[in-house]
């Protein structure tokens, strides 16, 4: 069968136009409108206008140019009756009200439109309204107003955070909760990388890096930690000798695994460290990390002083072995004394070079440093056995060989066979080398290599003494002594003289003989107190200190008697010195303890004296024995004590012979305040003192003067003291530190009864009772005299500076008034 056609099915015809003038409407048709009137109130609402307007364009349509052209005309006029009318150019629907932020009503009019809604080509503008949209057309629309509306929002929002003041609170409360949060992220950070580190350092040796960067964070807690860390894995996991990375050439070379592994890790560690230690160096400029860089430096240099890169870290602990920093110098300093006395560490080489560097530092500084930076020099102990060990070492192997060639002589001869022969020599050659294998391999230093870095270590102290003492001359030289009334010259301080004199002191029997001469010179000069060793006036003798003068005079003493064959030098000199400052002295602003020593070296150490300058010396320490301390005057009533007994011609001062007996000498007449103790006529006086001393508060100088005046002549034994100046000096200061905390607290413990019970109980020292012996009013007499004097005294002074700053502003303007005179 054949297909069926396709039937066609034509729309149904349309109805008849009739106008609206013919239409009939009903009476049942308007009944019906009017019941349901309620129904049809959107036909009210609808806009007949909009209905009945032509499209202007149908997507994706084709229209003819008659067509387009009739639409364009139309639309025209539609366009200027709307103007005209309502002054709108889009539709009701669209043109909606706006409201903005600040209340306002916006309405969009054409004067409001943007222009670049204005089509090209034509002059018309036309209402979007009336344009059908294509698709493409509908969804960039709607995108472009999502996107308003958004943009919008935001706006919105931020003026209502910016309008309450709690926003911004909570800003800040959430960015401290998270900088807290990364903090102690961090903190947890470098502990499981530290004790990973600790546990297996070969494995976990990449976390190295991390740890460092972790140490240039931002946050300064977070660096000191980290530093903190890095210095507690380095002093573990550091090895015990010096590491050297491999060349090129034996890097191209093929090595097992282990060798590789071992390679790896070593320059691994190497790289780490040295990006720690110049993170501790820039770090250390800096105030903030400075006392945790430096701790870290000398943490560092002590623990690996052999490891690599150690020039670095010595540089910056010198460097800062004389900052102003009190933690900071100390610690430099403890570093500086343990490597000196523990040089089993290091071979002695860090000595060497840590010893030139201080000297390098105080010839930059010119000699103006910490007293504590020379001081480090004490803890240094220097072998002086070295040449003479070598040489019983010498000796000690020819005497070997001598006696193994006998033996084998002899062995030689007794043996008959010859290959018993060949296997003993086969086993002392064998025996040799493996001694001299043993030798080489062995940690300890050779004796010459030894010799010759303590040669360079001398050297360098010294060196570094010897400009001190260059320094101090010339600057005793070019102080200001002529005028008094003048003003004087800033006068430079000399820090540095002090410890110099005590290491030249303890090192004084390794100074070369070339330079004892002039050693001893500059001594004598800086003794005096002048750079003329001739003159020793008032205005000279305030160059230097009592106590540094005092520290002289001891040197040279030492110096004297640890070279006693090699010297021949007069010590007169010292001698006068010291007569002149036992004058001087003063106890608040002196050192006691040097005083007692010089006392100690210079008199009771010495041989016999003569007898018109012992008696000198034993007349003015019994005077300054009323004028000091208690500590003062036993250390000097034990010298005058050792003296008496050594010179018994001079126990003729404790007789009260009027004239001076006998023995007074060519001086018939004591001159208390001569320079020279052998011009002074000492023999011609008593010793009154000791009657006065005898009656002393302290209950062990008071025995002490009733012994030494106890003493006769008759008895020429000589009885010397056990107990030396030094010595006294100490326990008695002792003896004054314990009465004193006893003392506060017997007091504080009255103070408490005084309370409690009512009455007062005077105070008591041992078992001595302190009594009111004097009257207050004459007391508070004398005081307020003396207080008026001061106050006068100030006042003076005070008129002084203002006079003097009054003449020279006179003299400046009078200057200024020549000067202006010349120019005109």
């Amino acid at each position: 069968m054949g297909k069926k056609k396709d039937r066609i099915v034509l729309p149904p015809e349309l109805p008849p136009e009739i106008p609206d003038e013919e239409v009939e409407v009903s009476d049942d048709d308007l009944q019906f409108v009017k019941e349901n009137r309620a129904y049809a109130s959107l036909l009210s609402t609808l806009d007949t206008r909009s209905i009945t307007k032509h499209v202007t364009r149908v997507a994706d349509a084709k229209d003819d140019a008659l067509e387009k052209l009739y639409e364009k005309r139309m639309q025209k006029n539609a366009l200027k009756k709307e103007k005209e009318e309502t002054g709108l150019q889009v539709d009701r629907v669209d043109a909606l009200p706006i409201k903005t932020l600040d209340g306002k009503i916006h309405y969009q009019t054409v004067l409001e439109n943007d222009p670049s809604e204005e089509r090209t080509g034509e002059n018309v503008k036309k209402d979007k309204g009336m344009v059908k949209l294509t698709k493409a057309e509908k969804r960039a629309k709607l995108k472009k107003m999502r996107k308003d509306a958004k943009q919008q929002g935001k706006e919105v929002a931020k003026a209502e955070v910016e309008e309450t003041p709690q926003a911004a609170v909570l800003a800040e409360v959430k960015e401290d909760l998270t900088a807290e949060e990364a903090f102690e992220s961090k903190k947890h950070k470098l502990a499981e990388l530290g004790n990973a580190l600790l546990t297996d350092p070969e494995s976990n040796i990449k976390f190295l890096k991390e740890m460092v960067q972790i140490s240039k964070d931002n946050d300064d807690t977070i660096v000191k930690l980290g530093l903190l860390s890095l210095l507690a894995v380095f002093k573990d996991i550091v090895p015990g000798y010096r590491i050297r990375l491999p060349t090129e050439k034996e890097l191209d070379m093929k090595v097992s695994k282990t060798v590789r592994k071992m390679r790896y890790y070593e320059s691994t560690l190497l790289s780490a460290y040295k990006a720690y230690l110049q993170r501790l160096v820039a770090l250390e400029k800096k105030p903030l990390f400075q006392h945790v860089a430096v701790r870290c430096i000398c943490s560092l240099l002590d623990a690996n002083p052999h490891f690599n890169f150690r020039e670095s870290l010595l540089d910056a602990t010198v460097r800062n072995i004389s900052s102003p920093n009190d933690a900071i110098r100390k610690l430099c300093c403890s570093t500086i004394n343990s490597l000196f006395a523990n040089e089993g560490k290091h071979g002695g080489e860090v000595t060497v070079e840590a010893v030139r560097l201080i000297a390098d530092h105080v010839k930059a500084h010119n000699c103006q440093m910490h007293p504590d930076s020379v001081d480090v020099f004490l803890s240094l102990s220097f072998d002086e056995d070295l040449v003479m060990a070598k040489r019983i070492e010498d000796d000690q192997k020819f005497k070997n060989k001598k006696s193994k060639k006998r033996k084998n002589l002899e062995a030689s001869n007794q043996l008959e066979n010859d290959r018993k022969k060949s296997k003993k020599e086969m086993i002392s050659k064998t025996r040799e080398e493996v001694e001299a294998d043993y030798k080489a391999a062995s940690l300890a230093p050779d004796v010459m290599e030894k010799k010759q870095m303590q040669t360079e270590t001398l050297s360098a102290v010294f060196e570094t003494y010897f400009r001190i003492l260059k320094k101090t001359m010339q600057s005793i030289g070019a102080r200001p002594e002529a005028n008094a009334g003048a003003l004087s010259a800033a006068v430079e301080p000399l820090p540095l003289l002090a410890p110099c004199l005590k290491g030249l002191a303890k090192f004084s029997h390794l100074i070369d003989l070339d330079f004892m001469g002039d050693l001893m010179n500059h001594l004598r000069v800086l003794a005096s107190g002048s750079s003329n060793s001739g003159n020793t006036s008032d205005k000279c003798s305030k160059c230097l200190t009592v106590s540094e003068r005092l520290q002289c005079c001891i040197v040279a003493f030492k110096v004297m008697r640890n070279n006693l064959d090699a010297l021949n030098v007069d010590l007169q000199d010292f001698f006068l010195h010291l007569y002149n400052l036992v004058l001087e002295y003063r106890p608040g602003r002196d050192q006691g303890e040097v005083l007692a020593e010089a006392l100690k070296i210079m008199l009771c150490d010495d041989k016999q004296h003569d007898m018109q300058k012992t008696a000198a010396f034993i007349k003015r320490l019994a005077t300054l024995s009323l004028c000091v301390g208690s500590a003062d005057s036993m250390a000097a009533l034990v010298t005058v004590k050792h003296l008496l007994q050594k010179n018994v011609k001079c126990r003729n001062l404790l007789e009260n012979d009027i004239g001076g007996g006998s023995v007074s000498g060519t001086i018939h007449k004591y001159l208390p305040y001569s320079t020279d103790p052998n011009l002074s006529g000492a023999l011609a006086s008593v010793l009154w003192e000791l009657n006065l001393l005898s009656s002393h508060y302290h209950p062990a100088i008071s025995t002490l003067a009733s012994g030494i005046s106890s003493m006769s002549t008759a008895n020429n034994q000589v009885l010397l003291s056990k107990s030396s100046p030094q010595q006294a000096f100490k326990e008695m200061s002792l003896d004054q530190e314990l009465c004193f905390t006893q003392q506060s607290d017997s007091i504080k413990l009255n103070n408490k009864k005084r309370r409690a019970n009512g009455p007062a109980i005077s105070p008591s020292i041992g078992s001595t009772t302190v009594t009111n012996s004097f009257d207050d009013n004459e007391l508070k007499r004398k005081l307020c005299s003396h207080f008026m004097v001061l106050h006068d005294i100030k006042e003076n002074e005070r008129l002084r500076k203002e006079l003097d700053r009054t003449t020279l502003s006179l003299q400046l303007y009078e200057q200024y008034k020549k000067r202006s005179k010349q120019s005109r």
